[in-house]
């Protein structure tokens, strides 16, 4: 065998000086400052932005640079808080992306072995090989056999034999990229089986690995919250504009008409003094400003940013790693989920799944067998002896998948594994479909495990669960039940023993059956109620895998995404590569399975989902996921797996679980629910002051409530209500609703019914209590004013409490779930407190004085009316729906 001195350090310079070093393109990532001045892009900071340069403008003059300020540090929390959450995702991004460049690989350089980062690695380096560790770049095998798993690239479960190459190098062009070829290695592969020296012949950019990489720096089209908020902001300004036009016509109409007595000569000389008419259109468009500045909700961007951010620090405990915010309120809108199988659905590593003894006992896991039992020390020699894995403390390495599952099932060892020696041993290969190790010690033993074909028929006797042995009978029994896993997609072996050796491969004879081993990748036990509940929140869920339709068809009915087998819920790459993609659209709804897929495919499906109007989600680990997560409306991609697909996508799932998908989701849908919540909360008191400010001139209250005070509403309306909403619980109703569609609008129906009765109702008590006789008599209002405006001030705020309790819930008891959302109960009280304390200490600055218990207690309880009146309103609600019902 030729020995490889591999390269010396002026060549390891040189190489990397011609073809680069080992890491591959990324998107350049934005400046924290950079980052801030993009989020200024949002549409509802666009009217905040226009409200502000209005209100600089024409209100300046009248020094109200209180309200000017109140948008500006709305505008400034909302675009920086936002920004810093989504930075300092990136940052925890960044960092499990280092990780991963840690990984070390062991090279041939100057004739010594060494071990070094694979960022180091350059092409003509000599890579040491063996079971268990990932193949640092593309190269072509020079010596060994391996089997190795690709499935990062191509989804195929089934590792991939490689042999030697007969000649070196490997063409640079992309089209001669072979994953099938016997003597290519690519980077992003696990060696399963085996040990081999590889060249590097492509390195970073150049690899397979680095152009699926590069192919994922493309932006993807706007996510459905942004598209959303853009509908939402033009509905509010375009409100916004008519209720200003119309104050402003109605200020002209007071002022000019109403204020001449509606006399025709009086109403053309008014109109023809320049010097008034200025002061009046002065006048009536500053008012408008007025009103279009207190009609846009300054708090929305602010409440939008911190219930994103609160509930990414949420998910973070719950696995999930959430790279940009708005893909979680994606997720909730979620119409279909295209979902891999290895590790997301099932655990992402064989175990045994069944053992069948020789009488024919069925143990479906290992605690079941009895520990100390004979029978369990011998498969314990069996898996610690016949492998090719080690055992580290309590963990297997090395070896293929099979020896280490085997090996894990006898964990912990119960006997002394040293009273034994191995003397000889056979690996196993795919030829001979069997391996086998003598051992010597208490009892001289040949252990075998193979192929059941192979051995099965070779087996005339058994041990007991007692270790005796026993004449096997029963051998139509045990096949049977044999076939019955294999139909289940399970991997069967079996395990035997024979006081013979050397173990010839084609005579075996006489054979003691230890057991019928099943390996399987085996379900997450939380798969099932996890795909159910995601069912049930109306996703359609596609599993996509590259494994074979049997397998697939298997783990599909396991976590219960079909029932029994229907060719209309499954199908192959090869049938869907033979469908238009109009006759796949109608497919579509149907489907539930793609075996066989290629990355082409699951790309493919993405598209046409979306071109369907469909919110499409996606998961995968492997490089050939890149492109899918990619443009996908939310791509998740596993914890564990390439850097290309965590680069790719929206939401990083650490754990690797569809259970923290579901919770995503769940996630996803109360961010949304709590985005509508404040929008009825804040555009009710919004509408108020709205019509506060509206009517008070025509009543004879120029201002009802002052600048100040106006400020200290803002912000209750645009920090302190978006904290207390932005903790609303993940309630698991929420899964039981259809998921919206990507243009349904914020603002609905229902809510708008609800704003408008809510405004009407505080519209109303407001009025009558400015313009009620005796409620001012009540207040001495002829005596000191004052005393009745703190008390309309007041009333004001305390509206707005009780109206926030009315817009949390669509439930009659309006304390339903109010315990797990502790945050809103201080806010409210909070700014309860501090309106309390402004009644008596705001002095002059508020234009406040206090009052007496009773003159408070009256204050409240005409507050408090909104409460019995949404109540109604709520009754009504449920009584229409339920007679539509019927």
């Amino acid at each position: 065998m030729r020995k490889h001195i591999g390269l010396n350090p002026s060549e390891v310079a040189e190489s990397r000086k011609i073809h680069g070093g080992n890491v591959f393109a990324q998107k350049k990532r934005k400046g924290f400052l950079k980052q801030y001045l993009s989020s200024f892009g949002d549409p509802i900071i666009k009217i905040l932005l226009v409200a502000l340069a209005l209100n600089i403008i024409f209100l300046f003059r009248d020094a109200n640079w209180m309200e000017s300020a109140g948008i500006a540090i709305a505008v400034f929390l909302a675009t920086f808080v936002s920004t810093l959450s989504e930075y300092g995702s990136e940052s925890a991004f960044a960092k499990l992306m280092e990780e991963a460049q840690l990984i070390q690989c062991r090279l041939i350089r100057s004739g010594q072995p060494v071990s070094v980062p694979i960022t180091e690695v350059v092409t003509g380096d000599i890579v040491l090989l063996q079971a268990g560790e990932k193949i640092p770049a593309d190269g072509i095998l020079l010596s060994g056999i391996l089997k190795v798993d690709q499935s990062a690239l191509n989804g195929e479960s089934k590792a991939a034999a490689k042999f030697p190459s007969d000649s070196p190098g490997i063409p640079d062009s992309v089209r001669n990229w072979d994953l099938l070829a016997s003597h290519q290695l690519f980077r992003g592969s696990v060696v399963d089986e085996g040990e081999g020296i590889m060249e590097v012949c492509r390195v970073g950019k150049d690899t397979f690995y680095g152009h699926m990489a590069g192919a994922m720096q493309e932006e993807t089209r706007e996510s459905p919250l942004k598209l959303r908020l853009g509908q939402l902001a033009k509905t509010i300004s375009r409100l916004g504009y008519i209720a200003a036009c119309l104050v402003a016509l109605a200020d002209l109409c007071s002022n000019v008409v109403l204020q001449n007595s509606m006399n025709p000569v009086l109403i053309l000389r008014e109109l023809t003094n320049l010097h008034t008419m200025t002061g009046h259109v002065l006048h009536a468009l500053t008012l408008a400003i007025t009103i279009v500045v207190v009609a846009v909700p300054e708090g929305l961007p602010m409440m939008i940013t911190v219930v994103l951010s609160s509930n990414t620090m949420r998910m973070m405990r719950d696995n999930v790693l959430v790279r940009k915010l708005v893909g979680i309120e994606t997720a909730g809108s979620l119409n279909i989920l295209f979902t891999d199988k290895t590790g997301t659905l099932t655990q992402g590593k064989l175990s045994v799944s069944h053992l069948i003894t020789g009488e024919g006992k069925i143990y479906r896991n290992k605690d079941r067998l009895r520990r100390g039992s004979k029978l369990l020390y011998l498969l314990t020699l069996s898996g610690f002896y016949n492998t090719g894995c080690v055992l580290s403390g309590e963990e297997p390495l090395g070896g293929n998948m099979t020896d280490r599952a085997l090996l894990d099932y006898v964990l912990p060892i119960h006997g002394d594994m040293n009273e034994y020696v191995k003397m000889d041993s056979i690996p196993f290969d795919s030829t001979n479909k069997f391996s086998a190790a003598r051992i010597s010690g208490p009892t001289d033993l040949s252990l075998i495990k193979g192929a059941p074909e192979k051995l099965l028929c070779a087996c005339t006797r058994y041990f007991d669960e007692e270790g005796r042995i026993q004449r096997l009978c029963n051998q139509d029994m045990l096949e049977s039940l044999w076939h019955k896993l294999s139909d289940n997609a399970v991997r069967v072996l079996v395990i035997a023993a024979t006081e013979k050796w050397p173990v010839q491969k084609d005579r075996f004879s006489d054979l003691i059956l230890i057991g019928i081993v099943g390996i399987r990748d085996e379900l997450r036990p939380e798969a099932y109620d996890s795909v159910r509940q995601v069912t049930n929140a109306g996703v359609q869920v596609v599993m996509v895998t590259g494994d074979n339709q049997e397998t697939a068809v298997a783990i599909a009915r396991g976590c219960g995404l079909i029932d029994v087998y229907n060719k209309n819920q499954v199908i192959t790459s090869t049938e869907l590569g033979r469908l238009t993609d109009d006759q796949l659209k109608s497919v579509l709804p149907q489907l539930r399975v793609v075996a066989r897929a290629l990355p082409t495919d699951k790309s493919r499906l993405v598209s046409l989902a979306q071109e369907m109007g469909m919110v499409a989600g996606m998961t995968g680990d492997g490089i050939n996921d890149g492109p899918a997560l990619k443009i996908a409306d939310v791509g998740f991609a596993m914890g564990d797996g390439t850097e290309v697909a965590k680069e790719a996508g929206d939401i990083v799932i650490l754990d690797n679980n569809i259970a923290s998908i579901a919770k995503a989701i769940l996630y996803g849908r109360t961010i949304f629910k709590s985005i509508q919540k404040f929008i009825i909360f804040q555009l009710t008191m919004n509408l108020c002051a709205v019509g506060v400010s509206l009517i008070g001139p025509f009543i004879g209250f120029e201002t009802p409530i002052t600048v100040i005070q106006m400020l200290w509403v803002n912000i209750i309306m645009d920090t302190l209500a978006g904290l207390a909403f932005a903790g609303e619980p993940p309630l698991e109703e929420y899964m039981e609703e259809s998921p919206k569609s990507r243009e349904e609008p914020v603002l609905n129906g229902n809510m708008v019914n609800q704003i408008m009765f809510a405004g009407l109702v505080t519209i109303t008590i407001c009025m009558l209590f400015l313009t009620m006789s005796w409620v001012k008599v009540f207040f001495h209002y002829h005596l000191n004013p004052i005393c009745f405006y703190s008390a309309f001030f007041t009333l004001f705020i305390f509206c707005g409490i009780f109206n926030s309790f009315n817009a949390r819930t669509p439930r009659i008891n309006l304390t339903a779930y109010l315990s797990r959302n502790p945050a809103f109960i201080l806010i409210m009280s909070f700014i309860a407190i501090v309106q309390i304390l402004l009644l008596y200490l705001g002095g002059s600055l508020f234009r406040t004085i206090g009052l007496t218990f009773s003159e408070l207690a009256f204050t409240l309880g005409a507050a408090a009316i909104v409460v019995p009146a949404d109540v109604i309103r709520k009754i009504m609600v449920k009584k229409i729906r339920k007679v539509r019902r019927l």
